[in-house]
């Protein structure tokens, strides 16, 4: 069982832990999930959001919908859960050297990324144009808002954070992330596209980036399927004929495009 150094809320229904690295572990890369397990309860894959550079602290942001969630929301400092990981395939960041890079996220799915965000800050020469478009439900639900707009005045990161709905108040852009895929600029044949968020955002993004003329095979996206193994042995993540847990989360959209329009059950 691992120390739970704190639990920060974030959003009416969305929460970070703070917690200790189990003993060995052997850190992780962006885009990969740890099993996160509460005794008598049960365990659920949560991605890292956190510092891929920090040895002293593992962040998992986490919306509360499931009873392994609704337990997790309620422990704080003084608490332990149970960690296995890291599982799962990481982002292409080394693929991305070099390149420009447009990161799509919608909701809680900018937590995935914000770890792509921190390794490409810490060695922000390696890459070209690097281009954010995030978008939440409203100014309320938006996830790191400091952090973002710090990078982006900074000029470290072009950022765009938009919302579906807003009171006048607001200032910022409303609508769907899709419609503002058309402020990036990047070469298209030399850029790496990454995005999470809902399935139906991530088809949509896709098919705008397309039209940018950005290749299929360097579109990635993260799939959240139901895992409950982490080791592709109960089946409950099948994905055609991958297993997320395994071949994922983060697959070549040119391989799972076909599929992404297939329910789960």
């Amino acid at each position: 069982m691992c120390d739970i150094n704190r639990r920060q809320q974030d959003t009416e229904d969305v929460f970070t832990l703070d917690i200790a690295p189990p003993p060995g572990y052997p850190g992780f890369a962006p885009g990969q999930f740890n099993m996160l397990y509460v005794p008598g309860v049960g365990e659920a894959a949560i991605s890292i959001s956190g510092d891929p550079q920090d040895s002293y602290r593992l962040l998992h942001t986490i919306r509360a919908v499931g009873d392994v969630t609704a337990q997790l929301r309620n422990k704080d400092g003084r608490s332990h859960v149970g960690v296995r990981g890291p599982f799962g395939k990481p982002w292409p960041i080394e693929a991305a050297r070099g390149r420009d890079l447009v990161i799509v996220a919608g909701g809680i799915g900018i937590a995935p990324l914000r770890p792509v965000l921190y390794t490409v800050l810490s060695d922000r020469a390696a890459y070209g144009n690097v281009h954010l478009l995030y978008g939440a439900r409203t100014p309320r639900d938006i996830l790191y808002q400091d952090e973002l707009m710090q990078w982006h005045r900074q000029g470290e990161i072009s950022t765009t954070i938009t919302v579906d709905a807003a009171k006048p108040s607001w200032k910022g852009d409303v609508g769907v992330v899709t419609r503002y895929i058309g402020r990036v600029r990047v070469d298209p044949e030399n850029t790496v596209a990454m995005i999470c968020g809902p399935e139906i955002m991530m088809r949509y993004t896709a098919g705008e980036l397309l039209l940018k003329g950005i290749p299929m095979r360097q579109i990635h996206v993260s799939m959240e399927r139901h895992m409950k193994c982490a080791a592709a042995l109960c089946g409950h993540c099948q994905f055609g004929p991958y297993f997320v847990c395994r071949d994922g989360p983060v697959f070549r959209y040119s391989d799972v495009a076909p599929l992404m329009s297939t329910a789960e059950f």
